[in-house]
Order: structure tokens, then sequence, then C-alpha cells
């Protein structure tokens, strides 16, 4: 039973089976937020009916993977992505009750298997998560760049534009527009040419009687370039560079997603007790990184040993060099 059951989830139709079912779930869940297919109309209740199929296939899926382990069933949850997979599963049987919109992002969530299906979502995935401490500084970089700019701000333009800049918090949901480019050109001008000529009679009542009209074209225009291009141009490519780094070290380093060592392949194919054509190629892979490896060690020790003979006076045409 579980050397067929393990033949029947290696497969690819089985894959593709679930892949065609992850995407039609996905696309329902789409279909229920226009009136005509809710589950109050007789094509809602076919949805609906479609739904639960699928989610029972789910539940035969899981059951075919934890069968496949054999002896150790327990196997199943040591993958994170299983893991995952079985949680969302288990999080659509949970009772809600009457609450049905709760009920329907249970339902979106099994759009979230594309993540476990495909493999190179699994390397993006990874490498995220790899990339969290990382983001994490960046991310105290760029809030302390909002603070620095938005003290300077309420100071210079709280009295010009107060709704904007009158006080520090309102200063930095200001500044966080500007960093998207999203009409930052209507903050900026506001600052450059004085808020009489910007504000509106609707906004000049709602800033009250102290606002102050106050163009500053130097000011303006030095503070809003430089926040924009350290903040958009620098700070937030940083965020870039260390993903593409992370997905970098996640598809070479051993281990992870595309680069398991010989020694783990075997392990788990030994586990199994069957060889997928992935896990082969993974496993001439990963010995061509190993011989790859091994010249590399031999190519620095015969220069070495050039250099060391070199240095003793000995000409490499002298004795054979290894």
């Amino acid at each position: 039973m579980a050397r067929l059951c393990q033949r029947i989830v290696a497969s690819a139709a089985f894959n593709q089976l679930i892949l065609a079912l992850i995407v039609t779930s996905g696309a329902l869940v789409g279909l229920e937020t226009y009136p005509q297919f809710s589950p109050s109309t007789q094509v809602g209740q076919w949805i609906l009916f479609v739904q639960d199929v699928i989610l029972w296939m789910f539940v035969v899926e899981a059951l075919l993977k934890i069968i496949a382990q054999g002896s150790k069933p327990w196997r199943y949850f040591l993958n994170p992505w299983n893991l995952f997979d079985f949680s969302i599963v288990a999080i659509c049987f949970l009772p809600f009750g009457h609450f049905a919109v709760v009920f329907r992002m249970a339902r979106l969530l099994r759009a979230l298997r594309l993540l476990t299906v495909l493999p190179d979502m699994q390397v993006l995935v990874s490498a995220l998560l790899r990339a969290i401490p990382s983001l994490g500084s960046v991310g105290v970089l760029l809030l302390l760049h909002f603070y620095v700019y938005s003290v300077m701000a309420t100071f210079l333009f709280a009295q010009n534009d107060p709704i904007r800049f009158g006080r520090l918090e309102s200063s930095m949901l200001t500044l966080f527009q500007v960093l998207t480019l999203e009409g930052w050109n209507d903050v900026f001008n506001t600052q450059y040419l004085g808020s009489d000529r910007m504000y509106d009679d609707e906004w000049k009542t709602l800033a009250g009687d102290t606002r102050v009209s106050l163009a500053q074209p130097g000011p303006a225009a030095a503070f809003f370039v430089s926040f924009i291009v350290i903040g958009t141009m620098i700070v937030l490519n940083l965020f870039t560079g260390v993903i593409i780094s992370s997905m970098e070290a996640t598809r070479a380093s051993p281990g992870d997603a595309g680069g398991e060592t010989a020694d783990e392949i075997q392990a788990d194919v030994d586990a199994k007790g069957f060889m997928t054509l992935r896990e082969e190629l993974e496993l001439i892979a990963s010995h061509l990184r190993e011989v790859s490896a091994d010249v590399s060690v031999l190519s620095e020790q015969t220069r070495e040993l050039r250099m060391s003979k070199m240095g003793a006076g000995i000409t490499p045409s002298d004795g054979p060099v290894g």
C-alpha cells in the first residue's frame, strides 16, 4: 500500500491534477464575488458543491502522502510544505457557523497551495524567509529616514501646510505618500508656492486661522529632492538587492530547494524506497558540484606547489609538479 501511494504521489499526472484543482478552487472563489454566482443562487450552490469536492480531494491527497511514508507517517509533518498544506485544509473544516465571509476567506487560502506545488515558488518563499533578518535592518534604516525627514518637515512646513505637516504623525503619512511618487507634486507645490495658491476654500476652512501661507522654494526643493532620492532610489532598492541576494543564496546553498547534498538526497530516496526523475537530476547535479569543488581544491594545491618550487629555484621543467 505504501509503495502504491508513493507511485501515485510521485506521478506527474497526480501533481498536475492537484495543480488544476488549486487553480479551479481559486477561480471559483473569485466567481463568488459576483452577485449572479452568490451561494443564494442555483449556480452558487453548484459552485459550493464543487468546492466541497475539491476540499475532499485535498484530504485524499494528504492521506496518500501520509500513507506513502510507510511505517513512519510522522515524516509527513516534518516537511514544512506538507505542514502548510495540511493547515490550509484543516482551516476549511473549522466551525465558522454563520460567518460566511470568514468561510469564503478560508476557501481562498487554498489558492496559496500554489506555493507548495510549484518548485520555483518554493524557492521564492524560501528566499523571502531567508531575507527577513536583512530586511529588518533595511526597514530600521527606512524608519530612521522617515523619522528624521518627518521632524524636519514638521518644523519647516507646519505653519504653511498644517493639514499635511501639522503633527509628526501627519508628516510621516504625507511623506509615505511622497515616497510612493503618487500625487507628491501637489504636496511639493504647496510648500514651493505657498498654501494660499494651492489650498481650495474647503482646505482653508479645515486648516483654520493658525495657517500662515509661506512660500519656501529653496527649502522645499532641497527637502523633497533629497528625500525622494535617498528614500526611493537608494533605501527601497536595498530591499530589492537583499531579496535578489537571498534568492541566489537559496538556489546555491546546500540543504535548500535545488541545493541538497548527495547524502541528503540519497537518505530521502532510501526512506521512500524509490527515486523520482527530479531527485535523480538533483543527485547528478550534487555530484557535479562535489567534483567541481574537488577540482578547485586540486587546482589551488597545484598552484601553491608551483609557487613553492619557483620560490626554491626549481623550474616547472625540472620534474613533475604533481
